[in-house]
């Protein structure tokens, strides 16, 4: 892209993948994977690009994350791991950046629930009022509008922001009967994912 292109002015980590096993279920060359695809990937796009944007002071870094990054979900471990650290390794960034005083390279961390994409096909919300599967052009217009107005964190939907304050003091015992209430800890029990193509 660097050679084609040149430098860019925004980066938009999307690529992701999920395996929906539980963590002893999980083969290693797939978990290996999911780190590489899921975290590794955001390490080397920010090395070829973050440069060119500290010497102009200008750019936008945009992770697309997960809702996963933000709380452990029962047979996503190593994609929660791979989340949350996409989001540790975002804020990170942005904190270097405040250091270095380049204040023109943004950072937008998003983390939404479900996407109708096809990567989580199967997977079913208890309460689809509150948690509801997302539709990928709305989430692609907040994800514009998010980095139009320089937004560092961006929850879809606005419910797991109260959920994650929600997990920010109360005791584990009680986060885990909100996460049961609201479905989490059986959520991916219909998963069947993307269908394997031949």
């Amino acid at each position: 892209v660097k050679k084609e292109v040149g430098d860019v002015s925004i980066l938009i980590n999307n690529a992701g993948i999920v395996i929906g096993k539980g963590f002893l279920d999980s083969p290693d060359s797939l978990v290996e994977k999911t780190m590489e695809v899921n975290t590794m990937a955001h390490f080397w796009t920010y090395k070829a690009f973050l440069p060119a944007m500290i010497a102009a002071n200008h750019g936008h870094l945009v992770s697309i994350a997960s809702c996963a990054g933000l709380f452990g979900t029962n047979q996503l471990s190593d994609y929660c791991a791979s989340k949350f650290a996409a989001v540790g390794f975002a804020e990170s960034i942005d904190m270097e950046m405040r250091a270095l005083r380049k204040t023109g390279v943004k950072t937008t961390i998003v983390c939404p629930y479900v996407i109708n994409t096809g990567m989580f096909d199967g997977v079913k919300s208890k309460w689809p009022r509150v948690l509801p599967s997302l539709d990928p052009e709305y989430v692609a217009e907040r994800i514009i509008s998010a980095v139009r107005q320089n937004q560092e964190m961006l929850f879809i939907p606005r419910m797991a922001y109260v959920l994650y304050f929600f997990k920010s003091f109360l005791p584990v015992k009680a986060t885990v009967l909100l996460s049961d209430y609201f479905g989490s800890l059986d959520v991916m029990s219909t998963f069947k994912g993307r269908p394997k193509k031949e």
